[in-house]
This record gives structure tokens, sequence and C-alpha cells, in this order.
């Protein structure tokens, strides 16, 4: 048995390196991991070396503490089998099904009040979206989307296509999905939205064909930007109708693109919301908790069921063809999984 782990070494470069098996605490319990998702948002900003240098890792996950500095150890979606107890731990814990926000890696020890039980309705790679999910729920959250509103979501990667499925669920009037990837448009269709090409040369009328052309102040009520690309911004703002809401759910690293502020957006009163789910939103942390929140998305994923969205699976000695994948290749997948098994 190897113990492997997934370093990201300098820009466009990654690979899976042997450690040691890590040493048990008694207050830990061993972890074998079955799957872990990479995140194509996150996760290729450090793979292309678009991380901001002077912003830390991550200041909510234990595992990711620290400054950024290749080489670097990240990931944040494993989900495994608990196979041994520290000597303080309960032994119920033995055989138990977790999810960790934890770099992908082979074996693991954490604390039990860091990892999160998986319920049985979910398998191990259902379980494997849920940070993905709780972004997903975060921006419903924050974009509070009404009864009877249209709605444009920007972007069909993993966490737009999961957002569109939780909107799809609403009563909405209204339900349009743009990205340019035909197998995105693909999967966003079946969960139920009217999915568009933002190549199409006839977009512009067909949006507002869809969203309402009646008078001057029509247009979404509600904008997701989930397509990673700051240009796209002008995109979500020339969409949204008066007083409309964009919510900027992509998180764009070090790339940089100059917005259009002087026109719609000034006269439209149109509001931008920044969606970021490391921490709640200041008007929910009275009744919410991370763990409400967290016990939600599990729900969410019970009842979307995401494994079709898987797209591909490499065991994790050839992560760099994953990675490779994802950035040469992003028509073709979706969500890539990387397997342990030996």
């Amino acid at each position: 048995m190897k113990n492997l782990s997934v370093e990201f070494r300098a820009p466009y470069a990654v690979a899976a390196v042997e450690e040691p098996f890590p040493d048990l605490p008694r207050n830990n319990v061993l972890v074998e991991t079955l799957c872990s998702a990479i995140s194509p948002g996150t996760e290729m900003l450090l793979y292309r070396g678009l991380w901001p240098a002077d912003l830390p890792v991550d200041d909510s996950i234990p595992s990711l503490a620290g400054k950024f500095a290749y080489p670097l150890k990240y990931g944040y979606s494993c989900v495994g089998k608990v196979i041994e107890t520290g000597a303080s731990v309960d032994r119920n814990w033995l055989g138990q099904i977790v999810f960790s926000f934890n770099p992908h890696r082979s074996y693991f020890a954490s604390p039990p009040e860091h990892l999160i039980p998986v319920p049985p309705e979910l398998s191990a790679e259902e379980a494997a979206f849920l940070p993905n999910m709780e972004t997903a729920v975060s921006f419903l959250m924050d974009g509070r989307p009404i009864i009877g509103e249209r709605v444009l979501i920007i972007g069909q990667g993993i966490v737009g296509l999961l957002t569109a499925g939780l909107l799809a669920g609403f009563p909405l009037q209204l339900l349009v999905t743009l990205d340019k990837y035909p197998l995105r448009r693909e999967k966003s269709s079946a969960l139920g939205a009217c999915a568009l090409d933002p190549g199409d040369p006839e977009l512009s009328a067909r949006i507002l064909e869809l969203l309402g052309a009646e008078h001057s102040r029509s247009g979404a009520d509600l904008v997701y930007e989930l397509s990673g690309n700051p240009a796209a911004l002008d995109t979500a703002i020339s969409a949204a109708g008066f007083g409309g809401r964009v919510v900027i759910g992509s998180w764009y690293g070090g790339k940089r693109a100059a917005i259009d502020l002087g026109g719609r957006f000034h006269r439209g009163r149109i509001k931008l919301i920044s969606s970021q789910v490391s921490a709640l939103a200041p008007e929910f942390t009275g009744l919410w908790t991370k763990s409400r929140r967290l016990t939600l998305a599990l729900r969410m994923l019970e009842r979307l069921k995401p494994s079709s969205l898987i797209t591909h699976r490499f065991h994790v000695s050839r992560v760099s063809e994953a990675y490779k994948l994802l950035d040469e290749q992003p028509e073709n997948a979706i969500q890539v999984i990387l397997t342990y098994e030996d």
C-alpha cells in the first residue's frame, strides 16, 4: 500500500508523491480515502498559477491553513472510510464513511469533529460533491430567488449546474443558462433549464425575448455570474432588469477585466452581490451556522443525485492527466474524480 498525495509544484506542474503513513494521535481517526473530487474552479487557478500571491490558502479549513507557496498540497473534497481509531476516540467511528475538507491523499489522520458522516443514501462519489453543493446553496441564500422571478445563470461548470439544479425546483417564471460547451448545455437542459449558447449571433435577441422586452426596464430579476471569466460581468449587467441582482459567485483569482459601470448598471440601479462560501453572509449568522448549511447541502445531494455529472475518473497516480484534461479540454470534462484503490 502506498500513501500518495497530490502536490502542486509550479504552474502546470502537479504530481502524485509518496508520503509516509500518518501518525495517529490518540484523539484522531485514520481515514482511507475512497475518492476525491477536483474543483475545476479553485484548483485550476492554482494549477495555472493564477492564485493571488498575498491571499492565504484558506482561512476556514484547518488542513489548508498557511500562506500560498509552491510546492503545495491542496484539495478540499475527500470521502473515505475510517480504518483505525485513536486510543481516546469512540470505536463506533470504525468503518464509518466520512467526508473531509482535506487535500487529495490516500490516507490521513483527523479529529472526528472535523469529519462529516456520509448518509447511507449517498454514494462516496455523490458525497464528494458536498463542497460544490454547499457553494450552490450559499448562492441561493445570497441571491434570494423569489416566486415568479426570471433567473439567468452564466456558466454551467459543476457549480453552475448544481445551482441550476436547485433553482429548477423553485417556482420561477423562467430559468435560463449560458455556456459555450454543448455537453454542459445538454446537462443543464436535463436539469430543467433553458440552456443557450453565448456564441449564438442571435443570443441578445433571444435573451430579450425570453426575459421580456415589454419596456426598457425589463430583464432578469436575478443573474448569477459563475463562469470564472470576469468579462462575463458585462453580460450579466446587460441582462439584468431595473433593480436586478447580480450574484458574483466566480472567483477570478489574478484575472482582471474592464467592466462597463457607466451605462445600464448605473441607471438601472443594479445590485452587485459578492458570494463566497467560506463564511455565512452577516444577515444569516443569527440563525444559520456552517453546520446547518452543510446539513442542507447533504439533503440537496440526496435529492439531485449528481453522479451523472461525473465525466472522468483517474487513479490518483495519474493526477497530472486529470488536470491537463481540465486545462486543455474543458469542453469534454465536467466533474473529474480521483480514485485510490490499489
